[in-house]
């Protein structure tokens, strides 16, 4: 898939476009538009659409399903972690909050470096939030970042033994 910045770049090219003609024809500042290329600032479809109308452009956005290319660690991390999923709620959560507080403690004695520090400090603000909409995109999100927060997991002890087994025996 292009990249949003990418597109941008590639219409302003081909439509002989400055930033700062954009500018004065979209009302966008200049400043902006130069992050939305350099990716610095998000570019969403609709702003994106907005900017290639003013160059007699349309944005054309393709969605369709796509299997991710997971390791078989990450797989099987995201395996566990969608059952655990289908877990949580309000009761199952306070019930297993104290283990998840003392993980978070016990991992955050153990973990250096980024993205790890920075991962266990969204663990924290998701439980001490309690914010379980959060809690289930990270459980069962295939994004880099659910990814990477999975490998700082405190949820280790709480998926009962049989159905991590079983989820074990189907994943291989």
């Amino acid at each position: 898939m292009t990249d949003k910045s990418d597109v941008l770049r590639e219409v302003m090219l081909k439509t002989s476009t400055t930033q700062s003609g954009l500018s004065r024809l979209s009302g966008v500042r200049q400043p902006s538009i130069s992050g939305f290329l350099s990716g610095k600032v998000d570019l969403s479809d609709d702003q994106l659409d907005r900017l290639l109308s003013c160059m007699g452009f349309r944005l054309e956005v393709l969605r369709r399903p796509v299997v991710p290319q997971l390791t078989r660690s990450e797989r099987r991390s995201w395996q566990l972690h969608r059952r655990l999923s289908t877990l949580l709620n309000d009761s199952s959560f306070e019930g297993w909050r104290p283990m998840i507080e003392r993980n978070l403690d016990r991992l955050g004695g153990n973990v250096t470096g980024q993205p790890h520090e920075r991962n266990l400090e969204q663990w924290h603000q998701l439980v001490e939030r309690g914010d379980l909409p959060g809690l289930h995109r990270v459980l069962t999100g295939l994004g880099r970042d659910s990814i990477e927060m999975r490998e700082v997991s405190p949820m280790s002890g709480l998926l009962p033994d049989e159905q991590r087994r079983e989820v074990l025996r189907v994943v291989g």
